[in-house]
C-alpha cells in the first residue's frame, strides 16, 4: 500500500507542481563558448531531450513552504554526453522530488565537443560547479538550506554527478550524492564507450581516463551517496556502481546502495514496474534520515 501510494504521488506530481524558476547559469556570458560562428549550432529540442546546448540553465521546482525539508537537488539528466535526456531524467524527477518537500532543480549543461576553446571535457564540470553557486546564493529566497544542496545524476548525467562528488572546487562540495544506473569509471571495459567517447574522445590519453574514473577519486570528503542500478544492465554495467560502492566503504563516507536484480538501462522513476518503482520511496526515507 506504501509504494502504491508513492506511486500515485509521483503521477500526480507532473499536473500538480509547476516550474518556478527558470534561471541562466552565466548571465555575463557563457564562458569558454565556440570559438567561432561558423562551427557554432543551434540548441534543439525533440522528443523531450535537448542537443547541442548553448545556454545552459537550472530549471526550478520548490515546494510548498509548509513541506520544504530545506534541502534541494540539483538533477544531471544523462543521455550519453550527446545529449540530455532532459525530460524523462529531469523534469519527471523534478517533480517528484517538489511533491515531496525536496525542491528539484534540473541543471540543462553543457555537453562536451573538441571544436570548444578550452579542453571539452572541462566544460560540464564548470556548469555544474556554478549550479551549486547559484542555488547557495538563492537559499534564502527560495527558502532552501545553503548546507542542504546535493546532486544526482543518472546514467552519464550520473558521471558529472559523481565527478562533482570528487572533483569539488572551493564552494561547490555538494551535501549529498544521489547517483541512478550511473557511469563513474571512464575505464575499458567498465565505463560505457559513447559517454567516454564523447567526454574525452576516443583515444583520451592514460592520465584523463584516471582522473575521470570517479571511483579512483573518492577520499574522507566525499558527500554521503544514494546509489541505484540494476544487475541487469546492459548498458552501463552495474560493476560502476559497485566499484564505487567499495571506494566509499575504505574511506568510510556513508553510502546506501539498491541493487534491483531486473530493470536494465534508463528506467526513470520505474512508474508501473514493480519492485523496481520502490527506489524514489527508498530515496525520500533516506534524505529524511540524513536531514535530521
Amino acid at each position: 500500500m506504501k509504494y502504491i501510494l508513492i506511486a500515485g504521488i509521483l503521477c500526480l506530481s507532473s499536473v500538480l507542481f509547476g516550474q518556478d524558476h527558470l534561471i541562466k547559469l552565466w548571465p555575463n556570458g557563457v564562458p569558454d563558448q565556440w570559438v567561432n560562428d561558423e562551427i557554432k549550432s543551434s540548441q534543439t529540442y525533440a522528443s523531450g531531450s535537448y542537443y547541442n546546448v548553448q545556454e545552459p540553465t537550472i530549471e526550478v521546482y520548490l515546494s510548498s513552504g509548509g513541506s520544504a525539508t530545506g534541502q534541494s537537488i540539483i538533477i544531471c539528466p544523462g543521455g550519453s554526453y550527446g545529449r540530455l535526456a532532459y525530460d524523462y531524467e529531469g523534469v519527471e524527477i523534478a517533480k517528484m522530488l517538489s511533491s515531496q518537500g525536496v525542491a528539484g532543480i534540473v541543471l540543462k549543461y553543457r555537453l562536451p565537443n573538441s571544436k570548444r576553446q578550452i579542453e571539452s571535457y572541462k566544460v560540464p564540470l564548470m556548469d555544474a560547479e556554478q549550479a551549486v553557486r547559484i542555488v547557495r546564493s538563492k537559499a534564502e529566497e527560495w527558502n532552501i538550506d545553503p548546507d542542504k544542496v546535493g546532486i544526482m545524476g543518472l546514467s552519464a548525467g550520473g558521471h558529472l554527478a559523481s565527478t562533482l562528488g570528487t572533483h569539488f572546487s572551493e564552494g561547490t562540495r555538494p551535501d549529498f550524492m544521489v547517483l541512478v544506473y550511473p557511469v563513474v569509471s571512464m575505464k575499458f571495459g567498465i565505463t560505457h564507450d559513447g559517454s567516454r567517447n564523447n567526454l574525452l574522445g576516443k583515444n583520451p590519453n592514460r592520465e584523463l581516463i584516471e582522473f575521470y574514473s570517479n571511483e579512483d577519486q573518492v577520499t574522507n570528503d566525499t558527500p554521503p551517496t544514494f546509489i541505484v542500478h540494476s544487475s541487469n544492465d546492459s548498458v552501463v554495467t552495474v560493476k560502476n556502481s559497485l566499484l564505487l560502492y567499495d571506494a566509499l566503504l575504505k574511506n568510510k563516507v556513508p553510502v546506501e546502495m539498491h541493487i534491483y536484480p531486473e530493470g536494465g538501462h534508463g528506467f526513470g522513476l520505474a512508474i508501473g514496474k514493480g519492485t523496481l518503482s520502490t527506489w524514489p520511496g527508498l530515496l525520500i526515507g533516506w534524505l529524511g534520515a540524513i536531514n535530521r
